[in-house]
């Protein structure tokens, strides 16, 4: 099963990517064989900057996205919306990519079920 997330919200101030990661992360653990893809969009590209620090007991969306690319998932990020924030390629965290809208369109062919967080 191949699923991909669309995630839009900042990584911090409301819950929105924190839940999607969960999801995605609740799929890949359910199913070993199951692709996970997130394509991080708007605001959303700042969840892949390298080296956030979160106050203690709080979840770290960094750590999350590492978890999901380490159990074999793709983290994908909307080169524009990256652009239009000033967040360049080498401040992404280790395997997250920079992509584009014409990737985006070919992964939601490509996909059983797409999610839009």
């Amino acid at each position: 099963m191949k699923s991909l997330l669309i995630l839009h919200n900042a990584p911090y101030g409301d819950e929105r990517c924190y839940n999607a990661l969960r999801l995605s992360l609740a799929l890949l653990k359910a199913d070993p064989e199951t692709e996970v893809t997130i394509f991080l969009m708007a605001d959303a590209v700042a969840a892949a900057k390298a080296n956030q620090s979160t106050p203690e007991g709080y979840y770290n969306i960094e750590r999350m996205l590492k978890r999901v690319l380490a159990g074999k998932g793709k983290v994908l990020l909307c080169g524009t919306c990256m652009d239009a924030r000033g967040l360049r390629d080498n401040e992404l965290l280790q395997g997250a990519q920079r992509s584009t809208m014409d990737e985006l369109a070919q992964q939601t062919a490509n996909s059983d079920r797409a999610l839009v967080f």
